[in-house]
């Protein structure tokens, strides 16, 4: 499921997610290395023509680590202090590499990225909202394809 049919099925939460990732420019991704140990990097992210892209450098260690095993799991940066407005968010799926001329001209065109670079779009496995409501709950919200939104409230 990419990023416009996650909008479909959850918009609020979408608008959320994305208003989270549109407050700052870099994020951090966790992808896997060789040995299944984990890597996190930073990262810019991308929503565009209904997909969630991730750019990279040529070569770059969180492309080789997508390109062996495209599990991935990126949360949106908390910003200064504890405020954490809109929440934490965090979106976990599969990156797909983009060979296709095409569609990397036209993410080009939009983008300017530097170049070369790697350019991979997501598959969604699952989006999570955590923040506090009232400064009494501290809510929970999971999506994950072909399930309800669950939203879990805790004291």
């Amino acid at each position: 499921m990419n990023w416009a049919d996650f909008s479909a099925t959850e918009p609020d939460l979408a608008r959320t997610v994305e208003d989270r990732f549109g407050a700052f420019t870099h994020h951090t991704l966790a992808t896997l290395r060789k040995d299944g140990s984990p890597r996190t990097t930073g990262l810019e992210v991308r929503f565009l023509h209904g997909e969630l892209w991730l750019g990279m450098m040529p070569d770059s260690l969180k492309a080789l680590d997508l390109r062996r095993d495209p599990r991935f799991a990126l949360q949106a940066n908390p910003g200064e202090g504890q405020s954490l407005g809109g929440g934490d968010v965090r979106i976990a799926g599969r990156a797909i590499e983009v060979e296709d001329v095409g569609t990397k001209g036209a993410y080009v065109a939009e983008v300017e990225p530097p170049q070369p670079f790697h350019l991979f779009r997501t598959e969604l496995t699952e989006v999570v909202r955590t923040y506090v409501e009232d400064d009494t709950y501290l809510v929970v919200q999971v999506w994950k394809p072909g399930q309800p939104l669950r939203t879990l409230k805790r004291t």
